[in-house]
């Protein structure tokens, strides 16, 4: 167990991006599988996989950004507050590179992170969404990261 988790923490390591994907892939699934979505609504009957495809969506996010931008290194040079990094510390980061991309992290935040994660809104659209800006998100960090 010991040697797969070594691994596994090796491919985290050399290819950020491969791991966020993973999370999208991972929060795709969860809906297939067992989201049960009702077509005529449009709406996935069971908010509790709706809430774990919105964590595994913005997990893969931030583990994208942070590769890109280096968030939590500048977060650790400043002293005397909150060792956490806060959404406010990555959309800080992004502004200063991507004005485009930080109109999706708020976004992304916004719909993954609050609508989906915690709320658990079960309109498929929303969570369309969700996921395409996941996706666009990794994309735009990939081509920096190139």
């Amino acid at each position: 167990m010991m040697t797969m988790m070594k691994e596994f923490d090796k491919v985290t390591v050399l290819d950020p991006i491969r791991e966020a994907r993973r999370y999208v892939a991972n929060a795709h699934d969860v809906l297939k599988e067992n989201g049960r979505l009702n077509v005529e609504t449009g709406r996935y009957e069971d908010s509790k996989y709706v809430k774990a495809a919105g964590h595994y969506l913005w997990t893969g996010v931030l583990i994208a950004l942070e590769a890109t931008f280096h968030v939590e290194e500048e977060k650790k040079k400043r002293k005397g507050e909150d060792n956490r990094v806060s959404v406010d510390d990555y959309t800080a980061a992004v502004a200063k590179r991507d004005y485009k991309m930080l109109g999706w992290v708020v976004d992304g935040y916004r719909i993954m992170h609050l609508c989906m994660g915690y709320d658990g809104i079960q309109n498929k659209r929303i969570c369309t969404e969700g996921f395409q800006l996941a996706n666009n998100i990794i994309g735009s960090c990939e081509r920096i990261l190139a």
